[in-house]
């Protein structure tokens, strides 16, 4: 029911910024928590940040607290994951996810998108 579309990757040099978008289509975004999750080739896919839409309650994992913000814009159903000083080692694919919040697990997912840090 919840459809998710990312935007904004690409390639930067290390020490660059990039803005990822997450659109959703769905209603009841209100009821949801969002999340930017992150994989690269061979690894496993890990949270990266996430935030409850109605509370504005974020969380960042340890590696990218400080450098990305996770933020929303409630008249757009859009969130947003600003990341400033990038480092090679968060090149992978990133996913944008959503969960109700009376489950654990996120159950609808972005197509994702590509970011690569690489001089």
């Amino acid at each position: 029911q919840e459809r998710l579309v990312e935007s904004g990757g690409g390639l930067v040099p290390p020490g660059g910024s990039l803005r990822l978008s997450c659109a959703a289509s769905g209603r009841g975004a209100g009821t949801y928590t969002l999340a930017w999750f992150r994989q690269a080739p061979g690894k496993e896919r890990n949270l990266v940040a996430s935030i409850m839409w109605a509370a504005d309650i974020p969380y960042y994992t340890d590696s990218v607290k400080g450098r990305f913000t996770i933020s929303r814009d409630n008249a757009k159903n859009t969130i947003y994951l600003q990341m400033n000083s990038l480092k090679p080692e968060d090149t992978a694919v990133y996913y944008c996810a959503a969960r109700p919040l009376t489950v654990v697990k996120y159950n609808y997912w972005g197509q994702g998108t590509q970011v690569t840090v690489s001089s």
